[in-house]
């Protein structure tokens, strides 16, 4: 039985804070990746709702303009289980396809706070993982909350096992870890930009799980942001390239167990395909599986809590 798979990375602009529109974008990227043979789709980092890079440069104490940004930002991020999210889940049914996109992911319809988050929707709709950015990096602390270890998971698809890490989550070397130890094949890293450090990450963990790396990286035209927003955004994300007209201009790509790209990073607005073999992953395993043969459990242990990090725990009494 043939173990090649189809996986794609939807290298399309994202529409930042408008997730009624991102949502009606997805559906037709997928519909489009899924016509010309995706089995598996992947966006980049954030792309429901846009990397929010404009908050960056609204950090000031009791900013007004960034209170009413962030207020915004709340309302266009998605709730596990509204509409929009079951939406998002309908895309991957009406399509075949395992589903893997970072969104932003309030914490409940009237809540506070929002999680950089990877959700993996199976092809008959299921959320078979959501996966919330451990530790936001830097100034992502002012948009985001930490996750916790419920998503730090690898979980059973049609086109394989699948797992993912958002951005310098790959520079964690426990979540990695991790990761490597549920018997991962393919691995959905999501970042906004790809730079060369960001292309370097995606090839050691391929090299070191022995796992397909899927990596997917924004292009992000600055139409698609908010008028009132663009200075802002591209105060907050920094001259990363030289058009004018982008923000952000991909670098998606894919690489194989071995670290070699099976495709190599591209720019500009794609929908990027490639065909991979699971054999290869057993292949590579033969000199290195770093959670068995080339592990030292007598010497290191890893213990991972994914118990919930709710912050109120309520112990009701009898009726009685």
């Amino acid at each position: 039985m043939t173990r090649t798979r189809q996986v794609a990375v939807v290298q399309h602009s994202p529409a930042v804070l408008d997730v009624a529109e991102g949502l009606r974008r997805a559906r037709r990227l997928v519909g489009q990746a899924a016509a010309e043979g995706a089995q598996l789709v992947a966006f980049p980092e954030a792309w429901l709702g846009g990397y929010p890079a404009w908050m960056f440069a609204m950090a000031g104490w009791d900013d007004p303009e960034g209170r009413d940004w962030y207020a915004r930002f709340l309302q266009e991020s998605l709730v596990v289980g509204d509409e929009r999210f079951a939406e998002l889940r309908q895309i991957a049914v009406d399509h075949g396809v395992t589903l893997v996109t970072g969104l932003n992911e309030r914490a409940g319809a009237e809540a506070g706070s929002v999680y950089n988050s990877i959700a993996t929707i199976g092809p008959d709709g299921a959320l078979l993982n959501l996966h919330r950015k451990l530790t936001p990096t830097h100034t992502e602390r002012i948009a985001w909350a930490a996750g916790d270890a419920r998503g730090l998971r690898v979980v059973a698809t049609p086109v394989g096992r699948v797992g993912g890490l958002v951005c310098w989550e790959h520079w964690h070397p426990l979540a990695r870890q991790a990761l490597h130890a549920q018997e991962e094949q393919i691995h959905v890293a999501v970042w906004p930009d790809q730079p060369e450090m960001h292309v370097l990450a995606s090839r050691t963990y391929a090299f070191e799980g022995r796992c397909f790396v899927v990596s997917a990286a924004t292009y992000l035209r600055l139409a698609d942001v908010p008028e009132g927003l663009r200075e802002a955004y591209d105060r907050g994300i920094g001259p990363l390239v030289d058009d004018p007209e982008l923000c952000l201009d991909g670098g998606s790509s894919v690489i194989g167990p071995d670290g070699t790209f099976v495709v190599e990073p591209v720019r500009g607005e794609a929908i990027i395909h490639a065909t991979i073999d699971l054999d290869e992953r057993d292949r590579r395993s033969s000199d290195l599986d770093v959670t068995g043969h080339y592990g030292r459990s007598d010497v290191f242990r890893l213990e991972v809590d994914d118990r919930p990090r709710d912050i109120v725990h309520r112990r009701s009494g009898s009726a009685d």
